[in-house]
């Protein structure tokens, strides 16, 4: 069994070489003409200017919690947070440098259908997969064997835990961040464009267009990357430290028997997850159809065998690892695999009613698409509706997966707090246990959308521009259902170190208390309810003030710049002062709200750490709620939008059309902003209060 920690590692090894095979396979393709490929160089320029300034912003936040871990934790829990935060910031930069290059190549594929174009939109993004698999996977592993197994020091859990620290820094402002800016470049350029000056999207004549395209490489390829790397390696962490915090755990009592079954458990899951993604990322392969159930199928084909191999393999490892724990607990092993796939299901099932409120082929997006005949205000009215009632079933597949991860630990270890809420942390295990292919799919989207905008600003054939739209109106569906697997995981970790947090704080010596009754938890719930609202509304509205400078911006370009409205030759607008103004605004924007999650929980807890787990209470569910409501509800918005584009109710240029743009423009700060950030902000605020937890007490 003290081997699993190895094979983790030499399986997360096998994820980064894959990635570089990816990586080659996607160079090796063409990237089209000299127009191409300039556009595409631009785009990168753009993105990795974007990213240096980002991480020389944020780099000042690190070395400041570098500092605080050092003096009120451990020196050691200092390095593990600044490797967590390197990795991190890793992946999301090798992330956005392949798809930057991936995207010309996918336009000059489609040319010869989408059989030929999604294979390479999907191997780019599997770079960014196996990047954030196999950093975040094989960083914790390092981690854990070297202070846990190896050097054995004090405080080895609480220093392995301050590794999902530093990967939640780099996520929130990337996530944050990079939102913003691509936001505040999509809504500017859509805005102008499409509804006052009545241009196609990405027209080469819009200034904006190469900012948007720059931006969802950082927001939605790099802001995405990190989020999904904090999540997968707080899916690890979670199990491990409530193991060690409710045992009272040392690095010398880590191996012994009836504890180290616990700890290795998890990582012998992300394990088997890791070999089931790189299997099920070469069953990817694209058809002639460009029909989008045909290419959604094609798609998926992957993360539903990743899936079934990873069930089959939970259920050995849980009879290989509790068979005789739950022979003298009275139990069954199968319990703790239930859990495992129980959680597993549940992000399947989340993934499939985002698909369902976010696709063109269902109902609710059909119906916005209709209230769009009667103008711009029903349209918003009937998008909000879709995204909360889609709360409402995303709450009860949350609930049905907690409660089967719960009872799952109690078949296995008996009737006791511990085994039930170990059954519901390793369920967050097994709702990303696939991330390799998940995040695969997910990357696979921006780089479709980028493609489709090089077909455009290049002034290719249209049947190419037909090809990339139905690549990218997939891409929406997949984005929103790789945001189900996040969001979900993040309620189910969030739950799981809240109840380290408790372990942690009694093993110090003190006590938690989460009665309503008392003043102090009443307020901490109530300030923790109204934590995301305050977070949402301060990206809303960074979202809003850059966004107001971008269309200033634009209008004075086509104001000032003769021809360039009327598309006469060799008139060029300057794109560059646009992606300059979106990195400005986001770079200043992103500050106050990523602060924000972890400066609340640091002083409310040092006040008072009953208030403190009122907090998070609060923060938990209505987090949860505002995340699912904000994504679906954009996502639903941005499918009418390109419904009616397809032909529906008018087509483009129509008033539905123009109706349809105002409602996506609503929606995409929910969708790309606000709401996945919403997951991080939920994370962070456990995990500081976690490590910070023997300096409250």
């Amino acid at each position: 069994m003290s081997a699993v920690p190895y094979l983790a590692l030499i399986s997360a090894l096998a994820g980064l070489v894959l990635a570089g095979y990816y990586y080659k396979a996607v160079e090796a393709a063409s990237p089209g003409n000299d127009r191409m490929v300039f556009l595409m160089t631009e785009i990168q320029k753009g993105a990795k200017a974007f990213l240096k300034q980002e991480y020389t912003w944020v780099s000042a936040f690190v070395v400041v919690m570098m500092i605080l871990l050092a003096i009120v934790i451990a020196p050691l829990a200092a390095v593990s947070y600044l490797l967590g935060a390197v990795l991190s910031a890793s992946a999301g930069y090798a992330g956005m440098t392949v798809a930057t290059m991936a995207n010309a190549r996918t336009t000059e594929a489609a040319k010869d259908g989408p059989g030929k174009a999604l294979p390479i939109a999907f191997r780019g993004g599997a770079v960014m997969g196996f990047a954030v698999a196999g950093l975040a996977l094989g960083g914790l592993m390092l981690t854990y064997l070297l202070f846990v197994e190896w050097a054995e020091v004090d405080n080895a859990f609480e220093i392995v835990t301050a590794y999902g620290l530093g990967a939640s820094s780099i996520a929130l402002f990337s996530r944050v961040g990079g939102g913003i800016y691509t936001k505040a470049a999509d809504v500017g350029a859509d805005l102008v464009g499409k509804v006052e000056a009545g241009i196609p999207e990405d027209d080469p004549r819009n200034p904006a267009t190469i900012a948007d395209n720059v931006g969802d490489n950082v927001g939605d390829v790099a802001g995405m990357g990190a989020d999904l790397f904090e999540s997968y390696a707080g899916s690890i962490i979670a199990p491990i430290s409530l193991t060690a915090f409710a045992a009272g755990l040392t690095a010398v009592d880590a191996g012994n028997t009836g504890t180290v079954e616990f700890l290795m458990f998890p990582m012998a899951i992300a394990f088997a997850g890791m070999v089931a993604s790189i299997i099920g990322s070469f069953l990817v392969k694209g058809g002639d159809s460009t029909d989008s159930k045909a290419l959604s199928k094609a798609l998926h084909m992957g993360t539903n065998v990743a899936m079934g191999l990873t069930i089959v393999a939970t259920f050995g490892i849980a009879y290989w690892m509790f068979g005789d724990i739950a022979d003298d607990a009275g139990g069954a092993p199968w319990g703790l695999a239930l859990s495992v796939i129980g959680g597993l299901v549940a992000g399947w099932a989340l993934g499939k009613t985002a698909e369902y409120y976010t696709s063109d082929h269902f109902g609710p997006v059909k119906k916005i698409a209709a209230q769009s005949e009667t103008g711009p205000a029903t349209t918003v009215l009937s998008g909000i509706s879709a995204g909360m009632v889609s709360v409402a079933s995303s709450v009860i597949l949350v609930l049905l997966g907690v409660g089967i991860a719960y009872w799952g630990g109690e078949q296995t270890l008996g009737d006791t707090s511990f085994a039930g809420i170990y059954g519901i942390a390793v369920a967050a295990i097994g709702m990303l246990a696939t991330t390799g292919v998940v995040v695969s799919v997910d990357a696979y989207g921006p780089i479709a959308d980028n493609a489709g905008g090089i077909a455009e600003m290049a002034e290719l054939d249209p049947s190419v521009r037909e090809v990339t739209d139905a690549l990218d109106s997939l891409g929406n569906t997949t984005a929103a259902v790789a945001k189900g697997f996040a969001v979900g995981s993040a309620a189910l970790t969030a739950l799981a170190l809240f109840k380290s947090f408790e372990f942690a704080v009694v093993e110090e010596g003190g006590s938690l208390s989460l009665n309503v009754g008392e003043v102090d938890v009443f307020i901490g719930l109530f300030l923790g309810a109204g934590l995301p609202f305050l977070f949402a509304a301060l990206t809303i509205d960074a979202v809003g003030r850059a966004a107001t400078a971008m269309i200033e911006e634009v209008r004075r370009q086509f104001r000032e710049i003769p021809g360039l409205r009327e598309g006469k030759e060799g008139v060029v607008p300057d794109s560059a002062r646009c992606v300059a103004i979106s990195t400005d605004a986001s770079l200043k924007e992103m500050v106050v709200p990523g602060a924000l999650a972890v400066v609340v929980p640091l002083v409310v807890g040092f006040i008072d750490v009953d208030a403190l787990g009122g907090l998070l209470a609060g923060a938990l569910v209505t987090g949860f709620a505002l995340a699912i409501f904000m994504a679906n509800a954009g996502g639903a918005w941005d499918n009418a939008k390109k419904y009616i584009e397809a032909g529906a109710h008018g087509g483009k240029g129509s008033d539905p059309h123009k109706a349809a743009v105002v409602g996506d423009t609503v929606g995409d700060p929910f969708k790309d902003t606000s709401g996945p950030a919403m997951n991080i902000l939920l994370k962070v605020m456990t995990i500081v209060s976690l490590v910070f937890a023997s300096a409250f007490v």
